[in-house]
């Protein structure tokens, strides 16, 4: 047996986890901060968002790598060619989704040891295939796609060499098996997770309270939406869906949180749609501040038509609050549709506006699918729970090379 008494982690990610809020960034601060007692964890990143000292943050150490700050997936593509460039002196090496590709064929060059970890949370070439057939790609937006193609058949290969791969859910499971075909032996099912301590229910009166802060109307419904805006996360078929909404309920705050390419591209449809009143864009917010957030909303909203698992909708739920998504792979495993949320069909705007307009009217049923979304986060998707199944990944990967 490996002695688990201190090993060395190696943690390779594009975007630094402790200056963005994307789901793949919560999972490595909240897990890596949980096993410091295990490991000495360094996270490699790019010099994103001004990223360029490292930094110790609550035991974990965080070191810049080069890379570009523009465009997905050209920023990942650089961040991996300063990957492969730098020498390195670990036990294990983590690489999350389509980052720290360089570093197999740097092992094959060299002397260094260690073994390679492979955690995907959305398989590439999965979205690929989903975000080809949207017809509101910019030619910004095609020609990341194209560079996406290129990173999926860099992660189809890296898998296979892998000496062990972690994936979020089911569904990525089985698309490691469609698109890679990978060992099934060597693949783990670790899910992510949320700080149920963080993300809880909140009394009306604070809710109320708190929507003042935010500059929000108190006494008109909220439909909340977290997450970046590219295509895959779906975030236009909410804006068709909107122009239903708005019939029935005038006033409805749309709250968006997140930036990203499509911002532009999404404040010109609302324009011309004349929705632009009903969308509030908040960004910059704290953690702290986006657990609020999600206490105040009547409604949380996942429009993406593909996802690992979709860990903001975890988060709702364990916020006490009802989740309308598209029924994809990945959030049907988030969400228990008709017993936590919401699951419509895929792509469709009007099925959307229909559930979100179900739950905006029946505050019953908000309450009832709010409150068993929290106990089925609380007993299956906490990063406690995530963080022990890691150290286990870890255990075994160690052993195969003892």
């Amino acid at each position: 047996m490996y002695s688990m008494d201190k090993f060395r982690l190696a943690v390779f990610n594009t975007q630094p986890p402790h200056l963005y809020r994307g789901g793949v960034e919560r999972r490595i601060n909240e897990t890596m901060r949980r096993l410091t007692g295990y490991a000495d964890v360094t996270v490699y990143s790019g010099t994103k968002a001004g990223f360029k000292v490292p930094i110790v943050i609550e035991g974990v150490r965080f070191a810049p790598l080069a890379s570009t700050d523009r465009v997905y997936p050209l920023d990942n593509w650089t961040f991996n060619r300063s990957v492969s460039k730098t020498v390195f002196n670990d036990d294990v090496y983590e690489a999350h989704n389509d980052n720290g590709y360089g570093l197999l064929r740097a092992f094959r060059a060299s002397s260094v040891r260690g073994v390679f970890v492979h955690t995907i949370h959305g398989v590439l070439a999965d979205e690929f295939e989903q975000v080809k057939l949207l017809d509101s790609l910019s030619f910004r937006d095609r020609i990341a796609t194209r560079f996406m193609a290129r990173l999926a058949r860099l992660e189809g290969e890296t898998a296979k060499k892998a000496d062990l791969l972690v994936t979020i859910s089911r569904y990525s499971f089985e698309k490691l098996q469609k698109h890679y075909d990978v060992d099934s032996s060597k693949v783990c099912i670790v899910p992510n997770g949320v700080d149920v301590n963080k993300y809880k229910p909140i009394e009306e009166e604070q809710a109320i309270l708190f929507k003042r802060q935010f500059g929000l109307e108190d006494d008109v419904p909220l439909v909340l939406f977290v997450g970046s805006l590219i295509p895959r996360k779906g975030v236009m078929f909410l804006v068709e869906a909107a122009k239903q909404i708005v019939k029935t309920y005038s006033k409805l705050q749309f709250v968006i949180v997140g930036e990203g390419p499509l911002k532009t591209l999404l404040i010109n449809r609302l324009i011309a749609a004349n929705l632009l009143d009903n969308f509030i864009f908040k960004n910059g917010l704290s953690e702290d501040e986006l657990s609020l957030l999600y206490g105040c909303c009547d409604v949380f909203v996942l429009p993406s038509i593909q996802e690992g698992q979709g860990i903001v909708s975890l988060e709702a739920s364990a916020s006490g609050k009802p989740v309308v998504a598209f029924n994809i792979g990945g959030v049907n495993e988030a969400v228990v549709d008709g017993e936590t949320g919401l699951l419509v069909d895929y792509t469709c705007s009007d099925a959307l506006a229909e559930a979100l307009l179900r739950l905006l009217g029946d505050a019953v049923l908000r309450q009832r699918l709010g409150l068993a979304g929290r106990r089925f986060v609380c007993e299956n998707f906490t990063w406690d729970i995530c963080a022990k199944k890691m150290l286990a990944v870890y255990q075994k990967v160690l052993d195969f090379n003892v």
